[in-house]
């Protein structure tokens, strides 16, 4: 809906429950966008969630709370603009706008552009989001590819709503992974010198690890260090696939430079010090139990080494020291056990472990002919993000990794993603924008908000798509709640085949040109929109196709 639009009725609700005496939480309490538009504008199941704790039906709940609101409603700015509000299906309480809150959010945007669409919910609020950090052990993999592309969209989104967002790769760039690779490419480099040497089955055997051995071979460099020739080799390929996929990080945070720095050490012995860290078995344990884990977790081996948990407690605290009030990590689904360890690490050192949200990014299956490919990573059997940016480019690769919610399995298939039909969901939602803009170049007459009548718009699919135009903020707001970019690419879908249909049945020029520069108008806030939209998800939107 409109800019303030949402906080403000959303605040009216809060202000009649906390009349009423109703105990809630802040985030319990929100708007959303009826799924059939036959029931209002907004949406709120208040009165659903209220009938247990005032034992009446949620009918008879959604009249109590609906006259309180009407009676707040009089000391505000929307008593004008909301011309009904009703109790309707199950409980739900929906609110109706009057027409002329659409004609003026259209004039808004218009006038002002893509500033009008900022909701200003994030007021400036540090946030760092952490995604891919993959190890440095070979290309990324369509599955460190959704993770980026969730990633990159949601700090896009989170940045236009108002917070100040940075993005950040964690290196992994020491352990026993890096040993392995450097091990690989030493043994490759052997076999191709001619040398024989048994190749363990745990060793990386993708060619992309002969071509780093013949890159050695081939300029006859002196290698003293294999684990960080490798490592560096292929970090540098892992950079330019996310440049060229549109990713960028405003930090690459090493882990080994978090090791040389003594802060794991520091770190633990201040848990230390606070009766969070015991030794038992010759090894040191996080009292993480003491902060709802389902049991300790150890930190430092029996021999001394770390286990991962403990640089991602140093790391974690670094983030809070740089000042950051909210932290948002990426992972895959086997990661999902590590949640609550991290957390309690968190709330050892004091802060909210709710400053911390961890988004599992589930896999992709990518199709080609109608069969999925099959992968295996340390085999190096598998399609990189690289081969499907060859394969599909960058705007339908971004489009097709956010298409279904971040915690559904998604299915990719690059022959639909490469079709240049209204089949492709990429091309329709640009389509439509270049449809527009040659509407527009098509139009002699110079659009100015403040002299069109849009009460002139009276048709059925003008009403739908001048109101489909008004819920591009609480989009926004919907993508925040639940940390998923998805529902950008749903609402890019809805508003293009509304646009579709809208010009498909009626003509924008040749009419009187009073309902001409209303039209014209009304397609003029859609490619704002859409332009707006496929900005956030880092795709373009063409003037032709």
């Amino acid at each position: 809906m409109k800019k303030n639009t949402l906080e403000l009725l959303t605040n009216i609700i809060k202000d009649s429950l906390n009349e009423l005496n109703l105990q809630f939480k802040d985030e319990d309490i929100y708007l959303d966008l009826p799924q059939d538009n036959r029931f209002g504008d907004l949406s709120t199941n208040v009165a659903l969630r209220f009938s247990k704790q005032l034992k009446k039906p949620p009918q008879e709940v959604g009249k109590i709370i609906i006259e309180t609101v009407k009676k707040h409603l009089e000391k505000c700015v929307l008593k004008d603009l909301i011309k009904d509000i009703k109790i309707e299906g199950a409980g739900f309480i929906n609110f109706y706008f009057n027409e002329s809150y659409f004609h003026d959010h259209i004039k808004s945007v218009i006038k002002e552009g893509k500033e009008s669409l900022k909701p200003g919910l994030g007021n400036g609020k540090k946030v760092l989001i952490e995604f891919v950090s993959a190890n440095p052990t070979g290309p990324l993999s369509v599955a460190h590819a959704r993770q980026a592309v969730v990633g990159d969209c949601l700090g896009n989104i989170l940045k236009f709503v108002g917070f100040n967002v940075s993005k950040e790769y964690y290196l992994n760039d020491e352990g026993n992974q890096i040993n392995i690779l450097g091990r690989s490419v030493e043994l490759r480099m052997k076999e191709l010198l001619g040398e024989k040497e048994s190749f363990p089955e745990d060793h990386y055997q993708g060619e992309y690890i002969y071509e780093i051995a013949q890159e050695i071979i081939d300029k006859k460099l002196e290698v003293k260090d294999f684990r960080e020739f490798a490592s560096d080799y292929i970090l540098h390929i892992i950079k330019e696939e996310l440049e060229d996929f549109g990713v960028e990080f405003d930090c690459w945070y090493s882990q080994k430079e978090l090791g040389k720095s003594g802060k794991i050490e520091s770190y633990i012995e201040e848990l230390k010090k606070k009766g969070y860290v015991y030794e038992q078995d010759g090894a040191f344990w996080l009292k993480s139990t003491d902060f709802g884990d389902d049991k300790d977790r150890v930190i430092i081996k029996s021999d001394g080494s770390y286990t991962y948990l403990a640089p991602d407690i140093a790391y974690h605290q670094e983030k809070f020291k740089r000042g950051f009030e909210w932290l948002i990590n990426l992972w895959g689904p086997d990661h999902h056990g590590y949640i609550s360890r991290l957390k309690a690490s968190i709330a050892a050192f004091g802060h909210n472990p709710k400053a911390l949200d961890v988004i599992i990014v589930q896999l992709a299956t990518i199709f080609r002919e109608g069969k999925p490919v099959q992968m295996s990573t340390r085999r190096g059997q598998y399609i990189t993000l690289r081969e499907v940016l060859d394969e599909v480019g960058r705007d339908a690769s971004r489009y097709f990794f956010v298409m279904r919610k971040t915690n559904s399995h998604l299915d990719f298939d690059l022959d639909v993603a490469k079709k240049q039909t209204s089949e492709n969901p990429v091309f329709y939602v640009q389509y439509a924008h270049a449809r527009i803009c040659g509407i527009l170049r098509s139009s002699p007459e110079k659009i100015n908000a403040d002299i069109i009548d849009f009460s002139l718009l009276k048709e059925k699919e003008e009403l739908e798509l001048e109101k489909k135009l008004c819920q591009f903020s609480n989009v926004l707001n919907i993508c925040l709640k639940t940390q998923d970019p998805f529902m950008i690419t749903v609402y890019l879908q809805e508003l293009a085949e509304d646009f579709h249909k809208f010009y498909d049945l009626h003509r924008v020029l040749g009419q009187d040109k009073a309902l001409t520069m209303a039209r014209l108008g009304l397609l003029e806030a859609t490619r704002i929109v859409i332009s707006c939209g496929l900005d956030l998800l880092a795709v373009a939107s063409p003037e032709t196709m």
